[in-house]
């Protein structure tokens, strides 16, 4: 590991969350001093704890990880906060890393922002040629929005910055609860609380067609760090494997490693999202030399191993 890190004070935003702290262990390992900002001390919706904030911190450089995040049933509830909570901190901590005199703004977008129909494999240059799939619209808006303000506050004031795109993410800490999880965490938990209970069946949203690419989130760190260090581009940047899975082939496999023998119900009057997702991942290795690592079924498997000993599994949670 190289010496960059060393000394470097370091905000990182959502650094308690589930991609942020792998992100903040690899900092802290590298030797940066490190800053959290606490959603009960630092509301990043409002300016003048954002403002506060880089008062305490005295970042040199900002990691934006934090988000209000969900899959598509929580999408679905709350489209108006979603937009507003992700375009509400990103903006303030853009515009206030412009005026401490922050050195690098990190930014992390996401899959979402990308048209609903986009041909596969996503290149970065697909952002803008069309609409998002509506279920996640608003918070894929929101969150490409900010690549927009970062490329206006680096023409007009200089703010170095770069945007990164990763795709849906999973791994050990990952969020469980089912009614916010993402698709990898919602049928590791139901196949083993269905294996833990003695059902015969698993219910899924969606008909099982669309695809999806999935990264370990231990890569994404990684990532997020090797791009830091070794990218000063303006123009967006995907994180991710270039494969893809479709949904019932995951549920397959996972129902494999969880020893689930059972049969999957489809429910097909809840949404599938997007038809396809998988990205042209080029850019990355090319611009910074980064490349994913972890292979899938192995990820998944550190994935379950970690949520059947998580001290986050209440006995409440099993009888749903």
């Amino acid at each position: 590991m190289s010496g960059f890190w060393s000394g470097r004070a370091v905000t990182v935003t959502g650094g308690s969350g589930f991609l942020g702290s792998h992100v903040v262990e690899r900092l802290e390992a590298a030797g940066a001093s490190v800053f959290v900002p606490r959603s009960v001390d630092y509301d990043l919706r409002r300016e003048e704890r954002v403002r506060a904030m880089y008062a305490d911190a005295r970042p040199e450089i900002v990691v934006h990880l934090a988000a209000h995040v969900g899959g598509i049933g929580a999408n679905q509830a709350a489209p108006g906060t979603f937009f507003y909570d992700n375009l509400q901190m990103g903006a303030l901590l853009i515009e206030h890393a412009h005026s401490s005199g922050v050195a690098k703004f990190v930014c992390i977008g996401t899959v979402c922002s990308y048209p609903k129909y986009t041909s596969v494999p996503f290149h970065e240059e697909d952002l803008w040629s069309g609409y998002p799939e509506e279920t996640n619209a608003p918070y894929g808006i929101a969150k490409k929005a900010l690549l927009v303000q970062l490329q206006a506050y680096r023409q007009e004031f200089g703010l170095r910055s770069i945007y990164l795109i990763p795709v849906n993410l999973f791994g050990p800490r990952d969020n469980f609860d089912l009614q916010t999880s993402h698709v990898i965490p919602a049928l590791i938990r139901k196949c083993v609380d269905a294996v833990e209970r003695g059902n015969d069946s698993v219910a899924v949203w969606g008909s099982g067609t669309p695809t999806r690419e999935f990264l370990y989130v231990e890569d994404a760190a990684d990532a997020i760090l090797a791009g830091t260090e070794r990218f000063e581009g303006s123009s967006p940047v995907n994180l991710g494997t270039g494969t893809e899975i479709s949904i019932r082939d995951l549920a397959s496999l996972i129902a494999r490693l969880t020893d689930f023998n059972g049969r999957f119900e489809w429910d097909t009057t809840k949404p599938d999202g997007q038809p396809r997702r998988a990205l042209d991942v080029s850019r990355a290795e090319a611009e910074f030399g980064w490349r994913a690592q972890m292979p899938f079924e192995e990820g998944l498997r550190r994935t379950i191993a970690w949520y059947q000993g998580s001290t986050s599994r209440m006995p409440s949670a099993i009888g749903r």
